[in-house]
């Protein structure tokens, strides 16, 4: 894939209730980090809480989604509720600066996983983010519209620009992926 294709990619589904997404982001490899796992700076793309950088360490992911952007649509009916949504996790693995792997929700056995790779490239940053053990399509399809908007907001931060709203392009992107998906289940059963 070529760079400005990975700037602006959409994430693909690897295997059954897996999305992974990659994106080449303005470094160095240390800001990233930083943006991964400092609250106040994580608060600006994804979600602020504390972060416990150790395996084992706990995790709390604060999301304030209409808090993001500016001059955004309001969030659709069935995700009003979400206003605050809170996601607590285990640290799995944690390599500064280059790896970052947690648990996302649930009880325990029960809760997916993210799992977040930094890969220096000619002073930039290749991110992939693989999320996994999604239990459902529905949470499929938010969860890879979600990380694309949330890595969205992260570019426009790292390049001082005013990024896009996110319930307008997460609305946008969640129909974008059903359709992708769809696409993709039905080719690999004809195939």
């Amino acid at each position: 894939m070529t760079m400005q294709a990975l700037q602006n990619s959409y994430g693909v589904v690897t295997e059954p209730g897996t999305v992974r997404i990659e994106r080449l982001l303005p470094g160095p490899v240390e800001r990233l980090w930083d943006y991964l796992t400092q609250s106040d700076k994580r608060a600006q793309w994804l979600a602020g809480g504390p972060m416990d950088l150790r395996p084992g360490g706990q995790v709390e992911n604060v999301f304030r989604n209409s808090e993001l952007t500016r001059n955004d649509d309001p969030p659709p009916a069935h995700m009003a509720g979400f206003a605050e949504h809170r996601v607590a996790g285990e640290i799995i693995a944690c390599e500064p600066p280059r790896l970052l792997a947690y648990s996302w929700g649930g009880a325990p056995g029960e809760s997916s996983e993210v799992r977040f790779e930094l890969e220096p490239r000619n002073g930039k940053v290749l991110v992939t983010v693989t999320h996994r053990r999604l239990a459902e399509d529905g949470a499929l399809l938010n969860v890879a519209a979600g990380w694309h908007t949330h890595l969205d907001i992260l570019a426009a931060r790292l390049e001082g620009s005013e990024p896009d709203g996110f319930w307008r392009t997460h609305t946008r992107l969640v129909a974008e992926y059903g359709r992708r998906i769809d696409g993709e289940q039905a080719t690999a059963r004809r195939g």
